[in-house]
């Protein structure tokens, strides 16, 4: 069997929605790791899924302190970490599975997220270079089509077709316990954002790949979470970018970290001007990428 653990905060409809697919998928045990909601998240649950276990954490751990949590009460060779806000097609899980099966290398396999459009979110990417990163963070947020942003974001390529990438989104993948263990999980220096791409490098470095199977294909809201508190994510956002940029970039290119940090700093202004003056009321999930400079 496959364990799955959810991590929610505040997601009530859309967490019962996300546990039945699940139950619908084969996945067992489920767990969710609750991040203190005061909604009816808890009482959905139980009636969408009555053998589900809750843990709550009491407070707002962040993504990844949860799914830690959430990893460690089960002990199935494989499992499944998502958001609450999305639903899983039929076969998507056993096609996570067979990947991993079939690749002994694979640490952990992420699927084809689909927008509730129809639209495929671009969730298979690489690590960006400096050029890249630097480019895509001053450009992103007023020219998404810039060549910087459409080669970080790969939204060029095939998400058709299978691959091995540098990381995948973690809303939602399948990982194999044992790579898991061997690195820790997540990295308990992000509190949201980041951390994804954080385990993935984590994991390259200690001799795993990371997989892309879109034969597994899943439907993502994205942001119901995050956009409660849109200028707190912004904020978390470009720290964990700066964290990421600070344990990453090596040699010579730490000279560049300066100029890096005052970027970001520019970048999350025009962020936050944007989403108050336009009175946007998309996902902040929506509005910011990653990751920053890499070596």
């Amino acid at each position: 069997m496959t364990a799955a653990v959810v991590i929610s905060y505040n997601a009530d409809r859309y967490l019962a929605s996300c546990l039945q697919s699940l139950r619908a998928q084969g996945a067992s045990p489920r767990v969710v790791v609750d991040n203190g909601s005061r909604d009816r998240s808890r009482a959905m649950a139980a009636a969408a899924d009555s053998e589900h276990r809750w843990i709550d954490t009491g407070r707002n751990l962040g993504y990844g302190q949860a799914a830690n949590i959430g990893v460690a009460a089960t002990d199935d060779p494989y499992v499944l970490v998502c958001n609450p806000d999305l639903e899983l097609h039929d076969g998507a899980l056993k096609a996570l599975v067979a990947a991993l099966d079939a690749d002994p290398g694979l640490a952990l396999v992420g699927p084809r997220i689909l927008n509730p459009d129809g639209t495929t979110y671009p969730s298979a990417r690489t690590f960006p270079n400096l050029v890249d990163a630097i480019g895509h963070g001053l450009l992103g947020l007023i020219a998404p089509g810039n060549p910087f942003t459409r080669r970080y974001r790969r939204l060029d390529r095939d998400y058709g077709q299978p691959a091995s990438v540098d990381w995948v989104s973690g809303a939602c993948f399948v990982a194999r316990r044992t790579a898991w263990e061997q690195i820790g999980g997540f990295s308990s220096d992000y509190f949201m954002y980041l951390e994804d791409v954080d385990l993935c490098w984590r994991f390259g470095a200690a001799g795993w790949r990371i997989g892309y199977e879109p034969a597994a294909v899943v439907v993502h809201v994205q942001g119901v979470s995050a956009s409660q508190h849109p200028y707190r994510m912004l904020l978390a956002h470009h720290r964990s970018l700066w964290r990421f940029a600070m344990s990453t970039t090596t040699g010579r290119r730490r000279l560049a970290l300066p100029v890096v940090a005052v970027g970001l700093a520019g970048r999350l202004v025009v962020a936050s001007a944007q989403h108050r003056l336009a009175g946007d009321k998309r996902p902040v999930a929506a509005k910011v990428s990653e990751p920053g400079p890499v070596p």
